[in-house]
């Protein structure tokens, strides 16, 4: 071993630490080309084992009968070890020299494909085993397809096997020139081919005796030379949050940066909310403090103000924003036995984000044969496709691009099964322009305002459950009414049983029912109608959101009543269930309210009478529109 190439020990700890910051190295290949025994026997003869595992390791093959069997590192399930196949992703951080990396053991039997997708999809290059003694076989051939489909552009083949040609020159050249005419094929040039046996070594860590011939870089060699993924530090920045945590007052963004360079002080925008704050803090774990992050590191920021991101938000520097749009053209790699026809809708999982999606057509299907393109109906199992792909609200995302996780999405099934992995390419256009046009109707606003005598506005009533939202919002909308005002009233409750029934009340559900409660009340507003909105909204950065969708005609009133309230007004017995532990992510007891500190209009309902907290609600509104 070469001592450029000596590798140290890990510990757990060190082990733990090391996949944030490593380059990712995918194996892929045919079952049983020698994935797994590649991995074992990279890791014992680069020291990278713990302490005790080559003992277990001949240990469970002297019980099997079987030599040492190095692909029992990586198999760790039973089913694996009992049926001889990988079947999940498995990483393991791995060290050279002063190189850190991750390599993901990827699964080659077919039924395990939708495995491969998402443990093959942030690498920076791919090991592409072939047995030399076989050559290329059909998962060979899906595989490479599917390293075109992810973008991996570093791509070594490693033709394990080859003492069972005794290293001969010849016949090992032949297998070389037939896998270079099917990647040729897909558009794919490896970077280089090693001769190999994985079981014993050779050509793995250490140059083989039994192939003199070859005088390019053995495994070990050729994976230091892998490009690092620190060009991706250069894109503009972009992290998609993972979730959000709260100690000791302090709120972290938590999540990954796949791409650029994050500094204290920098101004970020999050995702469609449209709001910006500062970067106060970079927090990190088992890592020294730095005032900047780039591509790879998980980190957790502190923004001022305080907003609140919400799960699958992307956070990007306002002038560098990504794509926005809700029709978008995408590459599909199908695994659903049944086929994929038009019309059928999915969750599209993109970095930590979900968006329901559905196929408005399929656009080309590739044979694969001749990997020609051609029109179809549907899409087969395993098949390869372009679709274009329709969600009911603007999806954030950079088109896909090798080399990078940009655009990498995958569909997913009611049964949170994936079903297809589908990189992004861009906004789906007709006739040379975007697909959606919003467009407003042949009245404007001032027209109708001549019409109705008043102006259109939107109050927007949060509170604690129990606060008496609903009763003063029904109360205002009658003197309003009574008043000549067009008004119309949008409830919580009602909104959950129709428009939002599809929603929890998780963080995200929430976010999405103030979205939609948002986005219709201005549309209402629109039409010259004063909308009373009655939510309890409970977070600051969702209503900061409805405020940014409805725009000048949005007023907040905060409905202030003590907890003590409407814990007594409880006739539902929702506040003592959710004492009880019996209803989760219930406002004011198992999930945070945060209280407006600047609403346009603070309605302390504790010290007045429902009739006279509505009585202020309507003088409030008809001072904004007259």
């Amino acid at each position: 071993m070469s001592d450029t190439l000596t590798a140290t020990r890990l510990d757990a700890a060190d082990r733990e630490a090391l996949l944030d910051s490593a380059t990712p190295i995918v194996i892929v290949g045919h079952v049983d080309h020698g994935k797994s025994t590649l991995i074992g026997r990279l890791l014992y003869d680069t020291d990278n084992l713990q302490d005790g595992k080559v003992a277990q390791i001949v240990e469970s093959s002297k019980k099997r009968g079987l030599a040492v069997e190095w692909s029992f590192l990586l198999d760790s399930l039973q089913i694996e070890r009992d049926q001889g196949v990988t079947v999940d992703s498995t990483r393991i951080p791995f060290r050279m020299g002063n190189r850190q990396f991750v390599i993901v053991d990827a699964p080659g039997h077919r039924q395990f494909l939708r495995n491969m997708i998402t443990g093959a999809a942030d690498a920076e290059a791919a090991v592409l085993v072939v047995d030399a003694n076989e050559g290329a076989q059909e998962q060979t051939r899906r595989h490479a397809m599917l390293l075109r489909l992810i973008g991996i552009r570093h791509i070594i083949v490693l033709l394990n096997k080859a003492d069972l040609l005794n290293f001969d020159e010849q016949k090992i050249k032949a297998v070389e020139a037939s896998v270079t005419d099917l990647l040729a094929q897909l558009g794919l040039t490896p970077s280089l081919f090693v001769p190999a046996s994985a079981r014993d070594g050779d050509n793995i860590a250490s140059r083989s005796e039994r192939s003199p011939w070859y005088t390019g870089p053995i495994l070990t060699e050729a994976l230091a030379a892998v490009p690092s993924g620190n060009t991706r530090a250069a894109l503009p920045f972009r992290m998609p949050v993972q979730d959000v945590y709260r100690f000791e007052d302090v709120r972290y963004v938590a999540g990954r940066v796949e791409r650029g360079t994050v500094r204290v002080g920098d101004t970020l925008q999050i995702g469609t909310q449209g709001s910006t704050a500062r970067v106060k803090e970079i927090a990190r774990w088992h890592a020294a403090e730095r005032p900047e992050a780039e591509a790879g590191e998980s980190i957790a920021l502190v923004l001022e103000p305080d907003v609140i991101p919400a799960r699958g938000d992307l956070l990007f520097l306002p002038h560098e924003a990504p794509e926005k749009a809700a029709r978008i053209h995408a590459h599909i790699f199908w695994l659903r036995q049944e086929p994929l026809r038009a019309g059928e809708s999915f969750r599209l999982r993109l970095a930590t984000a979900e968006h329901q999606v559905t196929v408005a057509s399929i656009d080309s299907v590739m044979r694969l044969d001749d990997l020609t393109e051609q029109k179809a109906e549907e899409v087969g199992p395993e098949g390869f496709a372009q679709v274009t792909l329709v969600a009911g609200e603007a999806i954030q995302f950079d088109p896909f691009a090798p080399g990078t996780s940009d655009g990498r999405g995958v569909l997913v099934d009611r049964n949170q099964r994936i079903v297809g992995g589908a990189p992004l390419l861009g906004p789906a256009t007709l006739d040379g322009k975007h697909a959606i046009h919003p467009s407003g109707g042949e009245l404007d606003a001032q027209e109708r305002a001549r019409s109705k005598g008043h102006a259109a506005r939107v109050v927007w009533l949060t509170g604690l459950s129990g606060a008496g939202k609903s009763t003063i919002a029904r109360l205002a909308e009658k003197k309003l009414f009574a008043r000549g005002i067009d008004t119309c009233l949008l409830d919580g409750d009602t909104l959950r049983m129709g428009l939002c029934s599809d929603l929890g009340f998780t963080e995200a559900d929430r976010h999405e029912n103030v979205r939609r409660a948002a986005e219709v009340a201005k549309i209402l507003a629109h039409t010259g109608q004063v909308v009373i909105v009655a939510l309890i909204s409970p977070l600051a950065a969702d209503r900061a959101l409805a405020r940014k969708i409805i725009g000048t005609e949005f007023d907040e009133v905060f409905v202030d009543t003590s907890l003590g309230t409407c814990e007594q007004r409880d006739a539902k017995g929702l506040y003592q269930a959710a004492r009880a532990g019996k209803i989760e992510n219930f406002t004011g007891i198992s999930a945070p309210y945060e209280a407006p500190t600047k609403p346009d209009l603070h309605i302390q309902a504790d010290k007045a009478t429902p009739e006279q907290n509505a009585d202020a609600l309507v003088n409030h509104v008809l001072n904004a529109i007259h």
